[in-house]
């Protein structure tokens, strides 16, 4: 072979090899990009503050569902509605597996929030404290990137919209309603307001804790404060319980194990000069662990009727399943972090993915990741340092910075695609047919 032939034929390796690294360039590299077109932008930012002004509580998000339902149907996304009373599932994709689920929640809190702006709720007692509007939002957007790359999706992602995140279990009656039967992988997130903007953060392993609540009745012998020695005092019984149980996570709890008692409930008489006959307490109970958490279960039953026997009262001890049912720990998939932590990188950097401590806040997320084979929570921080500091989720002082919403649209629709891009088997019946036409 001659010279120029030679370095002809070079060339022409050097450019192929470069179509090879250009085509190989995640898709999902450009969703960012895309979510913050301003009309993108703006889109969503409508949609988070239609549903902040009109707040609904878990079971009751009729309005913010039938809004849900309206952009799905503009972008041509089908749907299946009612799930668990108002919930939505959409499907973008081939509607072949794999099968790949996206969360989010829809409820608002019953409270009433204190901040003036133009977009304030305009239900009393009613507020989105905890970011679930701006959840929804950011699902939207992920939804309609998705839908606008639908014909690259070799799988199929499903788009769980959820009600009664807050304590009314809307994540059981969602897998009750076979929400997640085929799924594969789940990805749920929560923006927080004390991770940087542009950054995310998770962790493998766990990453939040189960959870439990519990009240007690204790009931002793009423009568004038002036003449104790003829009542039987509930109140003195219920301090000494409140103390006590406080030992259960002091003296009888692994150091390294992290478990948490906190009484936040007394209630008990109306009076300056009379002993009631009877005092409710009530509080929560936290644990990472399956056997830590029904431990403590038992104990603070036990703790609680065995002080109120020494004061010569009764106790009655429930555990409230109906109203508050019982949250395992959010435990993050060991490959779906290896997962996350690629995919963010790629669309927000390698310096703005970072790992944290678990909290022992609880997420019904957690029920999902007990019935689909990985199960994945992250948080999409959208603390600015120039806005000075935001109030913590659950105050009626809690504010959105709305720049969160592209990271969480695109990040929350590139996991999808990425896993489902590295997961699809091809059929051998489409790779090997012969098309005679």
């Amino acid at each position: 072979m001659d010279f120029p032939k030679y370095v002809a034929l070079l060339l022409l390796l050097l450019l192929d090899s470069a179509s090879v690294t250009w085509s190989q360039k995640p898709v999902s590299s450009g969703f960012l990009q895309r979510a913050k077109e301003s009309e993108f932008v703006e889109w969503m930012v409508g949609i988070r503050r239609r549903i902040h002004e009109n707040p609904e509580l878990g079971y009751e998000e009729f309005e913010t569902s039938a809004l849900i339902r309206k952009e799905l149907d503009a972008i041509g996304v089908p749907y299946q509605y009612p799930v668990a009373v108002t919930g939505v599932i959409a499907f973008v994709g081939s509607g072949d597996p794999p099968f790949v689920a996206l969360r989010a929640d829809m409820d608002a809190l019953a409270m009433e929030e204190s901040v003036e702006w133009e977009h304030k709720s305009k239900v009393p007692g009613k507020m989105h404290a905890c970011g679930h509007d701006a959840h929804v939002a950011m699902l939207l957007g992920a939804a309609r990137i998705l839908q606008e790359h639908r014909d690259q999706l070799k799988g199929t992602v499903i788009l769980l919209f959820q009600p009664a995140e807050e304590g009314g279990g809307g994540a059981k009656k969602m897998i009750e309603a076979g929400a997640v039967e085929k799924v594969v992988a789940i990805f749920g997130f929560h923006i927080a307001s004390d991770i940087p903007i542009g950054t995310v953060a998770s962790r493998s392993g766990p990453i939040m804790a189960g959870s439990g609540f519990f009240e007690a009745v204790i009931s002793g012998k009423g009568g004038h404060a002036a003449i104790p020695h003829h009542t039987i005092d509930p109140i003195i019984a219920a301090s000494n319980v409140i103390i006590s149980l406080q030992h259960l996570v002091s003296r009888e709890a692994d150091p390294l194990d992290s478990q948490v008692v906190t009484v936040a409930k007394f209630q008990g008489g109306g009076a300056f000069n009379v002993i009631p006959d009877s005092v409710t307490i009530g509080g929560t109970f936290r644990a990472f662990s399956k056997q830590s958490f029904f431990q403590l279960k038992r104990r603070i039953e036990e703790v609680i009727v065995a002080q109120a026997t020494v004061q010569r009262c009764n106790a009655t001890v429930t555990f409230l399943p109906e109203k508050h049912p019982f949250f395992p720990a959010t435990i993050n998939n060991k490959d779906l972090h290896e997962h996350f932590k690629k995919v963010a990188e790629e669309i927000l950097g390698p310096e703005n993915a970072r790992d944290m401590q678990p909290l022992m806040g609880a997420e019904d997320f957690a029920l999902f990741s007990e019935v689909v084979p990985a199960a994945y929570y992250y948080f999409v921080g959208m603390y600015d340092e120039t806005r000075g500091p935001l109030h913590p989720p659950h105050s009626p002082y809690f504010t959105v910075n709305e720049d969160v919403l592209p990271n969480g649209a695109a990040l929350h629709a590139s996991l999808a695609f990425q896993y489902i891009l590295e997961h699809h088997t091809p059929s051998p019946y489409k790779e090997n047919a012969h098309d005679e036409l």
